[in-house]
């Protein structure tokens, strides 16, 4: 029978627990107890037809613990008068917290909300927000509010993490918790302080007047002429912080970007040129050099949607760079090293050239092939110099 059971009880409970409402109302102060439970009971003609069922059913109901049953009488022509369950109460908050096993965790985060209405109280409604999560750092709670009032003591303090000298916490410490750290600076720390534009674990320092690790930019000069040490430039594989690269005093007049390591390597000696190492999406540690805007750039990317999306994501920064070896041409040359792009890119691309843009679409709406793709180190050496020639 569909009857509601002590199982189904302690599951409607345990309802209000995972959705977090038990927990957040040590932060509210809104009880949730009384509470009348949902209970399915026997119908009228289950009296008759399946009395000794229905019988069994109330035994269990009374059997059960930390709930109340309020019962009612009910006069049947057939069996005469009979008692049975016709309502159940959860009449309090530590009830509902021995029905469902969970009168230690609660506990543990009312001290939790003890501690943080004592130090930080503007920090309660993140433990209403995100109850368990706080629950899980219970025992390293206090050490983020240790955190907390070092930042609130010193804002925007120009150290690295590493520098944050709190007992107890080390780095990786805080590299952990940074999503939580986040938005515990956010409520305490005054908004004059916090840097808006700064967002997500990447930019967790800038945000907050951190030190960050500098962004390193890879290249190497292809013309003796521009060597920035002594000896060929073809030999100087060059890495630099993004503030020294962005420094640079250069004659640099053409740019090479490309993807892959071996065609960073294997570029050619090039009059007045430099090659950088990219890594995919994200040209932020470029963004400060404003000699690169004074240069003719070439990316060089995979002929697939998310060649193009980076293409289209690097004119954000610089808005007249050109595609190199990304054009319909190279890739129906090379169709014998065809690949497959595993997730293609779906969205519109607004960056694009007229012609970069109708391959794009060619290759986002499988039209020469599904999800296909030609991966720019499966270009022919012979074609990249003839494609090469022919712009410098």
């Amino acid at each position: 029978m569909n009857w509601t059971s002590v199982t189904d009880l302690k599951a409607q409970v345990g309802r209000l627990w995972e959705r977090g409402l038990i927990l957040a109302s040590f932060v509210n102060k809104e009880s949730l107890f009384p509470r009348r439970l949902v209970l399915k009971g026997p119908s009228s003609t289950n009296l008759t037809t399946s009395f000794d069922e229905v019988r069994t059913w109330i035994s269990e109901l009374q059997r059960g613990k930390h709930f109340r049953i309020v019962m009612r009488d009910v006069n049947h022509r057939v069996i005469g008068k009979n008692n049975v369950p016709d309502e159940v109460w959860m009449d309090s908050l530590q009830d509902a917290l021995q029905l469902i096993g969970k009168t230690r965790e609660a506990q543990c985060f009312s001290d939790l909300v003890a501690l943080t209405t004592e130090r930080f109280p503007a920090l309660l409604p993140l433990l209403a927000r995100r109850p368990f999560q706080v629950l899980e750092l219970a025992e390293n709670w206090s050490l983020l509010l240790d955190v907390v009032a070092r930042m609130q003591r010193d804002p925007r303090p120009n150290i690295y993490l590493r520098q944050i000298d709190v007992p107890g916490i080390h780095t990786k410490f805080i590299e952990a918790n940074i999503g939580l750290l986040s938005e515990m600076l956010d409520l305490v720390l005054p908004a004059a302080v916090v840097d808006a534009q700064a967002t997500g674990a990447g930019g967790f320092c800038v945000r907050y007047g951190l030190r960050d690790r500098p962004r390193r930019i890879r290249f190497r000069m292809l013309d003796d002429a521009l060597a920035l040490l002594p000896g060929s430039a073809a030999g100087q594989d060059i890495t630099l912080d993004h503030r020294s690269f962005a420094a640079l005093a250069t004659n640099v007049g053409r740019v090479f970007m490309t993807e892959n390591e071996i065609n960073f390597l294997s570029f050619p000696p090039v009059l007045g040129s430099m090659v950088i190492f990219t890594a995919g999406y994200g040209f932020e540690s470029i963004e400060s050099a404003d000699w690169l805007r004074r240069c003719d750039v070439r990316y060089w990317g995979d002929i697939d949607t998310h060649g193009f999306a980076i293409l289209d994501q690097l004119r954000s920064y610089l808005p007249d760079v050109q595609s190199f070896l990304m054009d319909r041409q190279t890739l129906l040359v090379h169709r014998v090293h065809w690949g497959t792009e595993s997730d293609p890119e779906r969205k519109d691309l607004h960056r694009l050239t007229t012609d970069e843009r109708m391959l794009f679409d060619d290759l986002r709406d499988n039209r020469l092939g599904k999800c296909l793709r030609l991966e720019q180190e499966r270009i022919g050496y012979g074609w990249f110099l003839e494609s090469l020639n022919r712009i410098t």
